[in-house]
């Protein structure tokens, strides 16, 4: 199986292209900026499922980018911004009920689960128009017609790249989740910080070209 690995893809390129992955992931971002709202709200875990959703987002993406369908979908603008508007309403949505959250005359609602946290990473991502245009992107950029089908390295490279995004992710949101245990008296304050966080990838996905 590690030849087979190896003959589609070499080792030394696979090392490059790890290590230039494992940078764009430690690169806050849009999944670290989700995975950290979620952190705050939720906790730990809720954090750290929040990137396990995100990086199950990112197979979704690759897993189109692999039949082609990215490729159509960044041909057809409509497509795109109604995508692109989707998401950001979602995330507009998830705000305003952080805010909410935040706001001491209301009653306060159940903390969000890791389940939640799962399928929302997961709905921020897939809905993120941004992510089928990088991966269509970067990822092509380390194949090879002449090592074999070009649909397969895509599958294989995506993989690896949507692993460490996702480890590194969660460890994000894992972290706020703890930074938010520690300044549990002012849960007030966190709920407006993740609503902040969840805005601003609103705006940005909206701001995307």
């Amino acid at each position: 199986m590690t030849d087979a690995l190896f003959s589609l893809i070499p080792a030394h390129d696979l090392a490059i292209f790890l290590m230039a992955g494992l940078i764009l992931n430690l690169t806050p971002g849009a999944d670290v900026m989700f995975a950290t709202a979620s952190g705050l709200s939720g906790g730990p875990r809720a954090g750290a499922a929040a990137g396990l959703g995100v990086g199950l987002g990112g197979l979704w993406h690759v897993g189109l980018a692999t039949l082609g369908l990215s490729a159509l979908l960044a041909a057809v603008p409509a497509a795109l911004t109604a995508l692109r508007w989707g998401g950001a309403a979602y995330l507009l949505w998830l705000a305003w009920s952080s805010w909410r959250a935040g706001d001491a005359r209301l009653p306060q609602p159940e903390a969000i689960t890791p389940a939640r946290a799962l399928w929302r990473g997961f709905l921020v991502n897939a809905f993120n128009p941004k992510v089928a245009l990088f991966i269509l992107a970067f990822l092509p950029q380390f194949t090879d017609p002449a090592r074999g089908p070009v649909w397969q390295q895509i599958a294989i490279l995506g993989a690896f790249f949507t692993l460490t995004g996702t480890i590194v992710t969660a460890l994000y949101g894992a972290a706020a989740g703890l930074f938010r245990a520690a300044l549990a008296a002012r849960l007030h304050l966190l709920n407006r910080v993740a609503a902040g966080l969840l805005a601003l990838l609103a705006i940005r996905l909206l701001r995307t070209n």
